[in-house]
Parts: structure tokens; C-alpha cells; sequence
């Protein structure tokens, strides 16, 4: 029988005036008859006790008398004025298995006020903010207009990000300023060649008309022309020539990441797990590698882990590449959802879940892509998970992930150099993508875009973290202090990657200590768990 919902248990624990320990949320939420656990459980609970222990869960589950002496939290050393029925309800988002006093949980209710405890770390978990999600927002039709507003409202904004860099002019100014005069652009590139003489000249275009520039294959920056990617925005300032109808670039400029960025952090130990591309209802889904993953979590050492963030692609798919129904062991794309959701019970009840899709997913292909459909939500309730679009920036306990699923990256890798960007070190490739301060910069290419009046590709705020998969591959690092991880994949590798040449990474679970981005060290704030 599928495990219950913790936050239902919770919440008919709380409308009987009772709080809860977190592991004994999920001991019930296993039970096979939940009504009778929760039941057996409120008689085991003394008449002065506001909270359920794990003794109590165990006890009504095995069918067998509370002890009395199991611990209990007494009425009469809390404030009178608030009750356990008076608390706000909320999901619970903390793992199982931490005795630590600083961990102390409440079964997702807010706490009975206690004298005396100022300790920020016991408190209700913070479920997660969501921003940048296109779902409920979609506009796009398809028509020129839609494509039209979509490229105006990218040039607006990420031409904002390097306006204080440079004293630009418009296109049609520059035009009309005699050689010889100094002068910056900020454009889109819409052209990228090169000439006879191995120079590169680069036509930019903004609002008002397009005009070009030249980068000396001599200058010091010249191998930043190696990054440029069509449609991206960028700055150049430099000497018109002597007739005026060209650029000399002296200086060229990303819209970029701070390098003075300073990550912001939890106040808490608390830690999350990134993960992605479970691909389930391929032959390939690596299912030992997973329940050993979610057996881990349950475990005592997992305890601060409390949050599961799942970068897309939680299905194999139907029809997504040649030949794919011969690599397939569930054909029909609910039956495969319905598997994942069976696959995400085995992780704690009480962690707190969020998930975006991904191109091998049942929503669009074409980015922005909204969050599934009610009727995949409904398949995929385990947990009350958070389901939001790609791209999304999530924040938890404080900590702002970009969640991405990653397509644009076959682009990027495919166009920029191996030693900028490879599948072998996928975090370069996201490093450029926040450089240019958007994820799928290139139109036109294999990365499909939606027209919508907004571009949600944009990143518009610097993320703490950047979360990405698709590829299959393994990388992490820091880009201007940014943590850019790519988490891997649970699908060993297929027919269809051997022909294209994938060997992917299998099993890897990155964990994410929110409390310690700030720390100079990788090995201070990030730890590679594996599996399988």
C-alpha cells in the first residue's frame, strides 16, 4: 500500500491539539492502516502530553501498549496562552534520524512556545520560494509579435546589467558620429565571421539598427570572441574608424556575475540534496542505485539533509529519440510516472521535495517549460512536493537555487571551445551561462524557445547556487563564488548514448551544506554521496 501523506498526518494530528516528532510522522505514514495507527497512537499519548513520540507511532503500529515512561512534552512547562491546535499548519521538510538538539523537530507544526528559547535552528522549516516560474503566465502565441517582445524585453533588461560599464550610444547615434571618436555599443550578436586577415567582426544590434565591430586578432581579449554566442547581449567600447562605419573594440563585456558576489547561507546546518534525470521507464534505470539512495536518507548520518531538489527529466518519455520504445520497459507515459511516484516514496516522508521538468518530460519541449499538468500533479502527490517550471529559482532556508534542467548546454558545448566548455566538465558550460546571465542565450539552434512578452531565461538575480542535469554528467565548481553543480543522472548508459557517444555518471548524489556556502574550501560546503 503507497505510503500517506505526511502533511495529511500531520495536520489530523494538530486538529486533535497534537504535535509530533518527524520520524513518527513517517513511522504512521507507513503503517498499512494509517486511520488506525493515528487511532492507536492518540491513546498511547498521556492526557498531559501535547506531543507524539516515536515510542507512540511504533507502539500503535506494532499493535502493542505504549510504554509509560516514554517522553513526553508536558503542558504545564509551556506558555498557556498557546496551544498545539492554536499552531499554523505546515509541510514537514526535515529528515529523520538527528538527535542533535539543534535539529529537534516538530512534525511540521510550529512548535509549543517555550520559555527561554531564542535558538533560531529549533523552528518550523522554511518551505520554498519560488521565482522566475513562466507556469499560469504563458503568453506566447507564436506570432512575430511574441518573438519580437521576447527579444525587446531581453535587450532591455541585460542591457541594463551593462549600462553602468560603458557610456553607450544607440546604434543610429553611433552612426552619426565622425571617425575617429570614441564610442561603446551595448547589442545583441546577431552575426559573428571572420575576415581574410583572421580579425572578427561582429555585427550588434539593439532597438534602433545594427552596426559592426571589429576585434584585432592581436588584442588581449580577442579569445573572448571563442565564447560568443549568437542572440547573447553584450558591451563594447572602442575607436570609430576613420570613415565611421566601423567599430575598432578596445574593450568587450559580459553582462557577468560580480566577481565581489558573496553566496548567501543558511543560519542553520541544514543541507539538500541535488539531483536529476532519474529517467524512469528506461530498461536503464539504475533502481539499485536509487534504493540504496533512499535508504541513505533515512539513515542517521542523512539527518540534516531535509531538502530534495530534482533538476527534471523524471521519466524516460515516449517518442524522444529514435528507436526509444526498444529501450523502454514501461511504454506508457503515465504508467511511468506513476512508477516515479512509487520510486519517491522511498525517500523520508518528511523531506521537503521540489521538482521542474525536463525535455525527456510530458509538458512542452519548447523553454520556458511550465510545471506538469494537474493530472500528472495528482500522480506525483507523494510528499506535497513543490512542483514549479524550467527554469525556476528556488529559495531555501535563505539560499537561492537557479534550478535549470540543462538542453542549452549540448549547444554551448557544441559551439565554444573544449577548454570553455565540455561534457567531461560540465560546470564551464553553466559558468557560461552565467556569465552571459541567461541559460539558453541562442535562438534558432536545438535548444527550442518560447515567444512569451517576458524572457524567463534571464538571470536576473544572482543565484547562491546554479542546478543543472541533462547531460549525464558530473561537474561542479564555483563561477564568481556562484556553486554550479551538474548532478549526474540514475540511467545507465543506453544504445541511443553509445551511438552518440555518452558515458554518463551514475548515482551521484551532490549535497549541498546551505550553511557553509560562503566557505572558501569546496569540500566545506559540498559532498559527492554514490551510489550503486
Amino acid at each position: 500500500m503507497p505510503r500517506e501523506t505526511p502533511a495529511r498526518i500531520v495536520n489530523e494530528l494538530a486538529s486533535r491539539g497534537y504535535n509530533a516528532d518527524r520520524e513518527a510522522v513517517t513511522i504512521l505514514a507507513d503503517a498499512t492502516d494509517t486511520d488506525a495507527a493515528i487511532e492507536g497512537a492518540l491513546e498511547a499519548v498521556p492526557d498531559t502530553a501535547i506531543k507524539l513520540t516515536v515510542d507512540h507511532a511504533r507502539q500503535a503500529v506494532d499493535d502493542s501498549r505504549p510504554v509509560p515512561d516514554s517522553p513526553v512534552v508536558d503542558v504545564d512547562n509551556t506558555d498557556s496562552e498557546h496551544h498545539a491546535s492554536d499552531q499554523p499548519q505546515s509541510t514537514p521538510s526535515v529528515s529523520t534520524g538527528n538527535t542533535d538538539p539543534k535539529s529537534i523537530d516538530n512534525g511540521g507544526v510550529s512548535p509549543v512556545e517555550t520559555e527561554g528559547v531564542t535558538d533560531a535552528s529549533v523552528r518550523d522549516p522554511i518551505e520554498p520560494a519560488i521565482a522566475g516560474d513562466v507556469t499560469g503566465r504563458s503568453t506566447g502565441t507564436g506570432e512575430y509579435a511574441d518573438f519580437l517582445a521576447v527579444f525587446k524585453d531581453r535587450y532591455e533588461r541585460l542591457s541594463g546589467q551593462l549600462r553602468g560599464r560603458v557610456n553607450h550610444r544607440p546604434t543610429n547615434a553611433v552612426e552619426s558620429m565622425p571617425g575617429g571618436s570614441e564610442a561603446a555599443i551595448v547589442g545583441m550578436v546577431s552575426d559573428i565571421r571572420s575576415t581574410a586577415s583572421g580579425h572578427w567582426l561582429i555585427d550588434l544590434e539593439d532597438t534602433n539598427g545594427t552596426f559592426p565591430a571589429l576585434v584585432m586578432k592581436d588584442r588581449e581579449f580577442a579569445d573572448l570572441v571563442d565564447e560568443l554566442l549568437y542572440d547573447e547581449i553584450i558591451a563594447v567600447e572602442g575607436t570609430l574608424a576613420d570613415d565611421g562605419g566601423i567599430l575598432f573594440v578596445d574593450s568587450l563585456y559580459f553582462p557577468d556575475i560580480p566577481r565581489t558576489f558573496e553566496p548567501s547561507t543558511a543560519d542553520r546546518a541544514v543541507s539538500a540534496a541535488l539531483i536529476s534525470d532519474l529517467h524512469v521507464g528506461s530498461q536503464e534505470f539504475d533502481e539499485t542505485a536509487w534504493q540504496e539512495f533512499a535508504a541513505w536518507l533515512h539513515e542517521p548520518a542523512a539527518s540534516h539533509v531535509e531538502y530534495l531538489l530534482i533538476g527534471g527529466d523524471m521519466v524516460e518519455g515516449v517518442g524522444v529519440y529514435p528507436d526509444q520504445d526498444e529501450e523502454l520497459n514501461i511504454i506508457d507515459i503515465y504508467d511511468q510516472y506513476e512508477a516515479f511516484a512509487e520510486y519517491l516514496k522511498d525517500v523520508p516522508g518528511d523531506m521537503e521535495i521540489v521538482m521542474i521538468p525536463g525535455n525527456h518530460d510530458a509538458v512542452r519541449l519548447a523553454e520556458p517549460q511550465p510545471a506538469f499538468d494537474e493530472e500528472l500533479r495528482e500522480i506525483m502527490s507523494a510528499h506535497d512536493a513543490t512542483i514549479t517550471g524550467n527554469p525556476s529559482t528556488v529559495t531555501v532556508e535563505g539560499v537561492d537555487v537557479l534550478m535549470y534542467h540543462g538542453v542549452s548546454l549540448d549547444e554551448v558545448i557544441a559551439e565554444l571551445p573544449e577548454e570553455k566548455a565540455s561534457y567531461d566538465e560540465p560546470h564551464k558550460a553553466m559558468g557560461q551561462l552565467l556569465k552571459k546571465r541567461h541559460v539558453a542565450p541562442q535562438f534558432g539552434g536545438h535548444t527550442r524557445i518560447a515567444p512569451e512578452e517576458r524572457d524567463y531565461m534571464i538571470i536576473d538575480d544572482v543565484p547562491d547556487i546554479f542546478h543543472a542535469g541533462h547531460v549525464h554528467k558530473l561537474g561542479y565548481g564555483t563561477y564568481h563564488n556562484v556553486l554550479t553543480i551538474n548532478s549526474a543522472c540514475w540511467q545507465r548508459q543506453t544504445g541511443f548514448q553509445e551511438s552518440v557517444n555518452i558515458d554518463p555518471d551514475v548515482g551521484y548524489a551532490p549535497i549541498v551544506h546551505l550553511d557553509s556556502l560562503d566557505e572558501s574550501d569546496a569540500g566545506e560546503f559540498l559532498t559527492i554521496r554514490t551510489f550503486g
